[in-house]
This record gives C-alpha cells, structure tokens and sequence, in this order.
C-alpha cells in the first residue's frame, strides 16, 4: 500500500461485478486497505464467512450500507423496519465496523407528510441508536439529493440529518457526508463545521456529478474526476471540521459495471491519488 492510499477505501458497490472474494483478493493486489460493504452481497455469502474473509485479507471495514427505511406508518411495517436495523447492527458489529449508513426512507405511500416522515425517523432513532451502542456500532444519518426525497430518503441536508442526530449523543448517531449529495448546497461547509464540533462525522464518501444524467438517475454517480464536485475542497473541508478517517468511494454507475471489475477499482484508487489524496 502506497502513503497516497492510506485512507483509501472501495466500497463494494462501486466495483458490484466482483464477487467478494475476488473484491477481496483484487484489494489484497492492489494495495487498497479498505472496504465498505453492502449488506444484501454480505448476506449471500454468510455475514460470518465474509468477516473471516476480509479479516484474513487484513482489509478494514470501513462502514456497512445500509439500514434505515424508517418512515413507514403501518405499525407491522414499522417493527418489521426496526427488526432489520437490529439485524444491520449485528451484521455491522460481526464485520468489524463500527459504522452504520442509514438511508432514512421516502414518503410512505399516499403521503405528503414530510416533517411526519422525519419525526418517525427520529422515534425509530429512540430505539436503535443505544441498541447500536451496545454493540459498538454508530449509526450515520446520510442525506440524499433532494430529488430523491420522495421516494429514498426524506433527509434531503446535512442539517435536516444533523437536525435529528442531535437528539442523540454523538457516539450513538451522526451523519454521512457525500459529496454526490451535498456539493450543491451552500449550507453545507457550515453544516460539516457544526459536525465536526461535535464528533458526528463518521464518514467521508466520494463520487462525481456528471450530466446529463441517466434515465435511472439512480445510478448516475460519476467517476471522481469526470464531474463538476471538487473533491480536494470538500476533502479540506471535512479535515478543516476534524474528520481523520477513511475516504470511501462509492459509485452507482451502469458504464463502471459493464467493466472488468478490477480495472475499475484500479481506475479508481488512481483518482482518488489524483483527485483526493
């Protein structure tokens, strides 16, 4: 691993055509010390099996996506909500990571009830942020663009997200911040500072704006370095607020997946060298 990686971390949706363990060995290769994980790939490998896997390679787990969801109304969807979570902090803690991503969830259906949606977050919040504390996880509210505010996620700022992590101490919940995300709010290099005063940054993650954006939207993330988001002042911005740990680089990306998967991931940790390091 090169000085210029050190912070460096892949996480498994960017490089999705690799099977973990080929994720894995590919890290090993190339000198990357990081991972961050999604649950559902975890899951069809044995969370276990996959624990010992990264272990053994010597690879971090930097964070573990996703929890969250927790909008919803009905009563039995709701605790069918909380009893997942519950499982992603078990998953998150048998992983070696200390970091939970929560993509709080859109609209329940037939609703317009915004501020209801988020008010339900932080009830879930209640429940979930000592359960994830006794298990030495934390969880990270990450606020998504707003045009997905209807259906993904009704955080749509760093400070609606810090707004609700708030409530909670520090070590039970914080904030994600994503560069994808935030970079065209103005507000935000305010919102890191008040973050990072209070310890709630729990990690850093890259990706690019480019345009025009697919006809799925959702996997428009672009490669760092082709977009309009510079990735060294963000990265100044969150290390201005204290934040010293790892860079993950997390793309949804049809063109990246139709790829070898290796000759992504050594695509990419040459931009982060380029862009971020």
């Amino acid at each position: 691993m090169t000085a210029d990686l050190a912070r460096f971390s892949i996480n498994q949706m960017t490089v999705r055509q690799l099977s973990l363990p080929d994720l894995v060995a590919a890290c090993r290769d190339l000198g990357v010390p990081g991972v961050g994980l999604w649950r559902e790939p975890v899951q069809a490998y044995g969370v276990e099996e996959a624990a010992e896997l990264v272990r053994d390679a010597g690879l971090a787990v930097t964070t573990l996506c996703r929890g969250g969801f927790l909008t919803a109304v009905d009563p039995g969807e709701r605790a069918a909500a909380l009893a997942d979570n519950r499982r992603a902090v078990d998953e998150a803690a048998t992983l070696g990571t200390d970091t939970l991503v929560l993509v709080s969830g859109g609209l329940p259906a037939g609703s317009k009830d915004l501020r209801g949606a988020r008010e339900r977050i932080a009830d879930a919040l209640t429940e979930l942020g000592p359960y994830a504390e006794e298990h030495g996880v934390r969880l990270a509210i990450e606020p998504l663009h707003p045009m997905f505010a209807s259906d993904r996620c009704v955080v749509s700022t760093l400070a609606q997200a810090l707004d609700l992590a708030e409530r909670f101490p520090a070590h039970q919940v914080g904030v994600t911040v994503d560069t994808y995300h935030i970079w065209w709010d103005d507000t935000a290099p305010a919102q890191i500072a008040r973050a990072g005063a209070q310890g709630r940054i729990h990690t850093f993650q890259l990706a690019d704006w480019t345009t025009p954006l697919p006809e799925g939207v959702l996997n428009g993330r672009g490669q760092i370095g082709d977009g309009a988001i510079d990735m060294r002042e963000w990265k100044g911005c969150v290390e201005a607020a204290g934040y010293t740990g790892a860079i993950e680089v997390e793309l949804f990306n049809d063109a990246l997946w139709a790829r070898d998967g290796r000759e992504v991931l050594a695509e990419t940790a040459a931009r982060f060298v380029e862009h971020a390091a």
